[in-house]
């Protein structure tokens, strides 16, 4: 694992989010490095994930073991235990992985992560909750917030706009 990858990622946690991280991209077509302090788990995934490891992803000389510094990207998918969580991104950014998505359970938690370096947190509860909620109040069929200033719309446009460039239907 010593050869950087653009085509591989690190999963770093493996509860419900970490797990549906490596499925969906297992079927992409991505080299997953499943990492988890739980032996069971890391035992279910040994046939599901390219390579599958327990370790204690607070330890920076257990992350180094397992070549995590050689990955360009990195998902920290611990959320309940925010410390580990912190702790691990922590080591991340002193690895200076080019991107750290980290998961978040709170807007606190979110702030800490960023604040610590993460290059990107998701807080998928509350992520999803919000597109749930603008996909069902309207005219949105998807919606995805990339910054509080900036988001990404899928809607139905309306009928004096059908057949029209978006500069006539301006």
């Amino acid at each position: 694992m010593a050869n950087s990858s653009h085509n591989r990622v690190a999963v770093v946690g493996l509860g419900r989010f970490g797990l549906s991280l490596c499925d969906e991209l297992m079927k992409l077509g991505v080299e997953v490095l499943a990492v988890d302090n739980d032996p069971k788990i890391i035992q279910g995934m040994t046939d599901v994930v390219t390579h599958a490891a327990v370790a204690d992803c607070t330890d920076p000389e257990a992350l180094t073991q397992l070549g995590i510094p050689d990955f360009d990207k990195v998902v920290v998918g611990i959320g309940t235990n925010i410390e580990n969580s912190i702790l691990t991104t922590s080591a991340l950014v002193d690895f200076r992985i080019p991107k750290i998505l980290a998961k978040a359970v709170s807007a606190q938690h979110a702030r800490i992560l960023k604040r610590v370096g993460a290059h990107y947190v998701v807080r998928p509860e509350h992520d999803m909750g919000a597109r749930v909620a603008h996909r069902i109040t309207g005219r949105i069929l998807d919606y995805i917030e990339f910054d509080p200033d900036y988001a990404m719309v899928k809607t139905i446009a309306p009928a004096a706009a059908v057949g029209s460039t978006l500069g006539e239907s301006a």
